[in-house]
């Protein structure tokens, strides 16, 4: 059983009815965060989800809204009250180091964990690429975005399987990534006819899902204004199958 739950459905934007990006996936003993925008931890809180129980975190980019809470997550790992015993595995693509060392300048010891309690990983930018996190395996593929822009796709040993689209622009690799996936949990960042460069629109996001033969389709990452619009008739005149508009907090099991 997988279970997929939406910590934040929106963007950077503040906005009341959404959170910034993240999204909680949770697989037998596994229990995965993609993206932690500003406020993640005590989103988390609210959904039941104790922030020491993550065991992995993958970044899909570095922008302010994706790794908002990471300094505030290893400085939350320093103090009474996280109970973890084995190490958090933080997975971004390469150059996360230079950027932890940035942070590291900016706020000195109380941006890096105690020894022990984080393993960090890189994966190469530009280039399809995987890695075992036993008993899942995540494969990533660049996303146009930034340089180092990563989509993922985590799969389990029974063959169930989920895809993060990230920050992304339209792009093959994605459709390829995401062939036949349970579900394409994508970026939808403007509605129909206010395309962003970078981003997805719902007809973008349908287009891929239906080429990849996805079974479900979640678009989040949401601007505000994207309330104001419907993103479901656009996106289902290419997409025929299940299309889930995210809200925070939002449950999905499969």
């Amino acid at each position: 059983m997988i279970e997929v739950i939406i910590i934040g459905s929106g963007t950077g934007v503040p906005y009341i009815r959404r959170a910034g990006p993240a999204v909680c996936m949770k697989t037998g003993e596994q229990t995965l965060l993609i993206d932690s925008a500003a406020g993640t931890l005590r989103q988390l809180s609210v959904a039941g989800i104790p922030y020491d129980s993550i065991d992995t975190i993958l970044y899909t980019h570095m922008h302010p809204d994706h790794t908002g809470e990471f300094v505030p997550f290893v400085f939350a790992t320093h103090y009474p009250g996280y109970f973890r015993v084995s190490p958090v595995t933080i997975i971004a693509c390469e150059g996360f180091g230079e950027f932890r060392a940035g942070l590291r300048h900016a706020f000195g010891k109380w941006a890096e964990p105690k020894p022990g309690t984080v393993v960090f990983k890189e994966m190469p930018a530009g280039v399809e690429s995987a890695m075992l996190l036993p008993p899942l395996t995540v494969r990533s593929t660049p996303a146009v975005h930034t340089p180092q822009s990563l989509s993922y796709r985590i799969e389990t040993p029974d063959g169930k399987s989920v895809v993060f689209s990230g920050d992304t622009d339209f792009c093959t690799a994605l459709t390829d990534l995401a062939q036949d996936a349970d579900l394409l949990v994508s970026e939808c960042s403007a509605p129909e006819g206010l395309k962003i460069p970078g981003h997805l629109t719902p007809s973008e996001a349908g287009r891929i899902a239906q080429d990849a033969g996805v079974k479900r389709l979640l678009l989040t990452h949401l601007y505000p204004n994207c309330d104001k619009h419907d993103l479901v008739t656009p996106c289902s005149k290419v997409y025929n199958g299940h299309i889930i508009v995210a809200e925070d907090l939002m449950r999905l099991v499969f």
